[in-house]
């Protein structure tokens, strides 16, 4: 097992950023790795201990190459290729640059998605009767916290990660290219790879005090 440094759990949940820019695409990450970080990820809370969770590996250039494909024609409907910016809610400058710079970074790895040498597909083997109607929270909420755990194990051996599901626009074109079964659906798309630089700093946040609410809003 690789290991960059030991992290304490604070560090490791406070530093722990969505990768884009930063993501070493000429390097090879062992697959080896990839499994440790899923096997971590399996054991996350779910509902009911069901496990319903499946993990779509994707390491082939072609595959990859056809998922990047997607991902960037979503991006580019999305955004007109100019990234997520959107005005700070408390009209700080400081946030204006961070989000800002999420915008150019998101753009970079859009362009690049299909170049990341591993992209992982967290999965989810529907009930019987298919995508239920109304709030999904426990559903999703049996796949997304795993996701999480093999982000922060992938941290802790030196690769970088990051959270997206625009190629979900073209669900069932992705779903086609990698042979899913009708009953299962993907929860998110999470390019791996290692890092390039040294470290990573917490990340820029609204205050607690202006989201925080006892006993009622």
């Amino acid at each position: 097992m690789t290991i960059n440094r030991r992290l304490d759990a604070e560090e490791l949940l406070t530093t722990t950023r969505s990768v884009r820019k930063r993501l070493d695409l000429g390097r090879d990450v062992p697959i080896e790795l990839v499994r440790e970080c899923l096997e971590i990820a399996l054991q996350a809370p779910n509902a009911g201990n069901g496990q319903s969770w499946h993990w779509v590996v994707v390491t082939d250039r072609t595959t990859r190459a056809r998922i990047g494909e997607f991902y960037r024609r979503a991006f580019e409907e999305s955004y007109g290729g100019g990234g997520p910016a959107t005005e700070p809610r408390t009209g700080d400058l400081a946030q204006l640059k961070a989000r800002w710079r999420v915008a150019e970074s998101a753009a970079f790895l859009a362009k690049h998605l299909g170049d990341v040498p591993v992209l992982v597909v967290p999965c989810l083997r529907l009930p019987p009767g298919g995508l239920p109607g109304g709030s999904q929270a426990g559903l999703w909420g049996s796949l997304l916290p795993a996701a999480w755990s093999y982000m922060l194990a992938a941290r802790t051996r030196g690769l970088g990660t990051a959270w997206t599901s625009l190629h979900l626009a073209y669900e069932g074109e992705v779903a086609e290219l990698l042979g899913l079964p009708a009953d299962v659906r993907q929860g998110v798309l999470i390019p791996t790879a290692y890092y390039t630089g040294e470290t990573f700093r917490p990340g820029a946040r609204i205050p607690l005090g202006e989201v925080l609410h006892f006993d009622r809003w």
